[in-house]
């Protein structure tokens, strides 16, 4: 996901281990095989976490470096306001994808195959 150009509250916050939490976040993001995927919770679980929602705020500040379009909702749906880019990349990696063009003809919606393309670290 595209980041934001300052920096965020959380990354400059060493005395909580904020910086660290960033860098193990965007490690597990950047360790994604093309193709595959993790939802925020699962990245966050890697970590021995349940801070899902601080992922995606890690994501949305930080994220640009790493394949961000490899961490999904749970819900298998991409992350908000980048479905399109973020499609061109699934399509590109060949990931397993579910859904297609709405009923009006408008943009594509659409979900990752989360049984199919759901990446589990060793």
């Amino acid at each position: 996901m595209p980041s934001r150009s300052e920096p965020g509250p959380a990354r400059h916050d060493a005395a909580n281990g904020a910086d660290s939490f960033v860098e193990r976040v965007l490690a597990v993001v950047d360790d994604i095989p093309p193709g595959r995927v993790m939802t925020y919770g699962d990245v966050a679980a890697v970590l021995g976490s349940r801070a899902a929602r601080m992922v995606g705020q890690i994501m949305a500040y930080y994220g640009s470096t790493v394949p961000w379009w490899r961490v999904v909702r749970a819900s298998g749906h991409p992350p908000v306001d980048h479905e399109q880019i973020a499609l061109e990349h699934y399509r590109t990696e060949g990931t397993p994808l579910l859904g297609g063009p709405r009923a009006d003809g408008a943009t594509t919606t659409y979900r990752v195959d989360l049984r199919a393309a759901r990446h589990e670290p060793r």
